[in-house]
């Protein structure tokens, strides 16, 4: 591979990565909401859902979409679907926020790392990110490697700098939840705010996505 274009890709990833965006918004309400753990798994969901779409562009998936644009509109629909309920269930946990304000979160790790993952699945915006953003790195020529692999070692470096990024993320954003999660109405009122920010997602998705 070129080291130019890879100097400017990892340059290009620093940038997307810190800008904040609604991966990076979806871990720091977890990280609200569930604390330092739930914050950092979010994380590895989001990575894991990347590592799902690096392997698919690679392998081709991304000429299927585009053969079929139909499929990204259902992709939204079920990404703005699944984010709405996880606004209700979030709303409906802060009620009893005050009641259980000294216990571990309520969340499972488990549940954390899936909803991270398959949110990121179902963002179509990932997707035409990844058509239109990983091609323009990928060197062309006699000596260059076969893009399959170039576009494997490229979705990598992504992952490996979002990780970095949205790690530190969600382990600041859970490390300040639960420093003050001992008060029942400041916990509550950050339960409501992810619930929020879910709900902001939902209403994104749909929308600047048509």
């Amino acid at each position: 591979m070129d080291a130019h274009l890879v100097l400017a890709f990892v340059a290009a990833c620093a940038l997307i990565s810190l800008a904040p965006g609604p991966d990076l918004l979806f871990i720091v309400a977890n990280g609200v909401a569930g604390g330092r753990r739930a914050g950092v798994l979010a994380a590895l969901g989001m990575s894991t859902g990347l590592a799902v779409h690096t392997v698919a562009a690679a392998f081709g998936l991304g000429a299927l979409i585009q053969a079929a644009p139909q499929a990204l509109t259902a992709i939204r629909l079920a990404g703005a679907l699944f984010l709405l309920y996880l606004a209700v269930a979030t709303w409906r946990g802060s009620r009893t926020a005050a009641l259980e304000a000294t216990a571990a979160p309520r969340r499972s790790l488990r549940r954390t790392f899936l909803m991270a993952t398959l949110t990121n699945l179902a963002n179509p915006k990932v997707i035409l990110f990844y058509l239109a953003f990983l091609p323009q790195f990928i060197g062309t020529g006699t000596t260059a490697w076969p893009a399959t692999a170039q576009l494997l070692v490229l979705g990598l470096v992504l992952i490996v700098i979002g990780l970095a990024v949205d790690g530190t993320a969600g382990l600041l954003a859970g490390t300040l939840s639960e420093k003050i999660a001992a008060r029942p109405g400041f916990r509550r009122a950050m339960e409501r705010l992810s619930a929020a920010v879910f709900a902001g997602l939902a209403a994104r998705l749909l929308t600047d996505s048509r």
